[in-house]
């Protein structure tokens, strides 16, 4: 596909991923992006795991966080977050599929809010993040 036939959130998102090695390293692979809202997934490798034998609690927050960028981004302004806080409601482990679900719940010319949810493979909620950012009011050329 012509890079002028992608979507404005797609471009966007290109670019950032293209020049983003953490959430390479994460293995993220996204599903969906659209103006205000990307699906990301990806598998708990044995190297992400603690002493306890879970995920380390920065594994999902870092998908999470990913796709609050992407998401906060795709509307074709650059945005970075201001806060962010994460809950964790059931332990992940190695070889679990997760997949990080980012919606906008509200945006203004400066300020936008993002809840992101992330399931397992048995669709089981196992974080709820919240995100906040600021809209620079600079354009992505993309």
């Amino acid at each position: 596909m012509e890079n002028n036939e992608k979507s404005l959130a797609t471009r966007v998102v290109d670019a950032m991923y293209n020049n983003d090695p953490f959430s390479q390293w994460l293995g993220i692979e996204r599903l969906e992006e659209a103006p205000g809202r990307t699906v990301l997934r990806m598998t708990v490798r044995p190297e992400m795991c603690n002493g306890f034998g879970i995920a380390h609690g920065g594994i999902t927050y870092s998908l999470a966080d990913s796709a609050l960028a992407f998401a906060s981004n795709s509307h074709g302004q650059k945005a970075v977050s201001v806060e962010t806080s994460i809950s964790h409601t059931a332990p992940v482990r190695s070889g679990d599929l997760l997949t990080a679900t980012a919606e906008e719940e509200h945006r203004s010319n400066k300020i936008a809010n993002y809840r992101v949810t992330v399931v397992n493979q048995a669709e089981k909620v196992v974080a709820l993040f919240k995100g906040i950012v600021y809209r620079t009011g600079k354009e992505w050329e993309v």
